[in-house]
């Protein structure tokens, strides 16, 4: 297969995590791959907020209510996005950052899980409390990342149900 391909068929969501830091490199890779993310009109909405922080990953954990893992984690991404910069497309924008960084992740070798907030306001308030982040920033997920201590086989979901071509 190609090494490209297993390694998003690998990408998988990891909660559990060992103690072992994800290193600055790593950390620099991981926000040059979520910025290296299309973005409609090239706007480039994005502003990544990253946390190791113990405190602040548990008080991440205790803000996110699906977001226990995130207190185990070495690491945590935030991905906001500049709702000013690109009305339209900053959700679709952010999206394809996250996506980037758990691919990014899966091939440095560590274990992460895409954790909703938009449109959830809830959520979005939750974290804008603990992280600080202004009003007019959108907050679309929360990245926990750490190496993993679970192991899941890689996949693909496809679905030839799914799959029309030419037409529906």
């Amino acid at each position: 297969m190609d090494p490209a391909l297993r390694i998003i068929f690998s990408r998988r969501s990891i909660r559990q995590y060992t103690s072992e830091p994800v290193t600055e490199e790593m950390i620099q890779a991981l926000l040059e791959a979520g910025m290296a993310a299309p973005s409609a009109r090239n706007a480039r909405p994005w502003h990544l907020v990253t946390i190791s922080d113990k405190p602040t990953l548990t008080a991440l954990a205790e803000a996110h209510p699906y977001g226990k893992m995130t207190a185990r984690a070495a690491l945590a991404i935030v991905v906001c996005g500049d709702r000013t910069s690109s009305p339209r497309y900053w959700v679709q924008d952010c999206s394809a950052a996250t996506q980037n960084i758990l691919i990014a992740a899966s091939a440095l070798g560590l274990g992460a899980v895409w954790l909703g907030c938009h449109p959830n306001q809830e959520r979005e308030k939750a974290l804008r409390s603990v992280l600080s982040i202004p009003d007019d920033i959108g907050i679309l997920s929360l990245i926990s990342i750490g190496w993993p201590a679970e192991h899941k086989p890689a996949r693909t979901q496809y679905d030839p149900a799914r799959d029309h071509r030419e037409r529906w």
